[in-house]
């Protein structure tokens, strides 16, 4: 079935930033009492915020300090600022969706400003969402509530059912089923976790034009 709207993730699905994302917390974590390998890290906090990560790690010992968010935020964004490239294809996928008249958003667990470092490094692509990209942050609901992605549909005006999210996380996958909507789970590596969480796996973005039929 060709949607009536795609709604994606940003964080490893539109932008590459996942790597130093990742890297950064894993030097935070371990410089503070909690060693944690990627596989692990990606278990515990992928599709997850900033405060999550906070509250998970304190929980399992990690020493972090009470404004650890805020001061992990302002370095996080000052990495990302440097270089954080698009996922390969992605273009390409945006641009079949314009071809067929699809609209199409992002729902995120990140900040908005966060959006802004990343999405902003790319002249056109923020202007391609039409003022359609929505944050948790700014609801109040992060995944895997459906709230963000319920949000994004009513604001494009397509029934939730007629909806298709693109995720990397599992937690996302859980958002998407949460709200009535078909999740394609993009796994370059694989994913168990993504599906067991109900998304449709596929690992290559260039792919995904020919899964929507678009």
């Amino acid at each position: 079935m060709i949607p009536s709207a795609v709604i994606f993730d940003c964080d490893g699905v539109v932008v590459d930033s996942e790597g130093p994302t990742f890297a950064l917390l894993g030097r935070d974590l371990a410089r503070h009492g909690l060693p944690l390998s990627l596989p692990e890290m990606e278990a515990l906090f992928l599709g997850g915020t900033v405060q999550g990560v906070f509250d998970k790690a304190r929980a399992l010992g990690a020493t972090l300090a009470d404004d650890w968010v805020q001061d992990f935020y302002a370095r996080l964004y000052d990495l990302l600022a440097q270089n954080t490239p698009l996922i390969a294809g992605i273009l390409t996928v945006l641009d079949a969706l314009d071809a067929c008249a699809i609209p199409y958003a992002i729902g995120s667990n990140g900040s908005a400003r966060k959006m802004q470092v990343t999405l902003g490094q790319h002249p056109g692509l923020t202007a391609r969402f039409n003022g359609h990209i929505y944050s948790s942050h700014t609801l109040g609901k992060p995944k895997p509530a459906p709230d963000l992605y319920l949000h994004a549909a009513q604001a494009l005006g397509v029934d939730p059912h007629l909806c298709v999210v693109v995720e990397d996380s599992a937690t996302g996958a859980m958002a998407a089923k949460a709200a009535g909507m078909r999740c394609m789970g993009y796994a370059p590596h694989g994913n168990p976790a993504l599906q067991a969480a109900g998304a449709e796996l596929f690992c290559n973005m260039n792919d995904l034009r020919e899964i929507l039929m678009i």
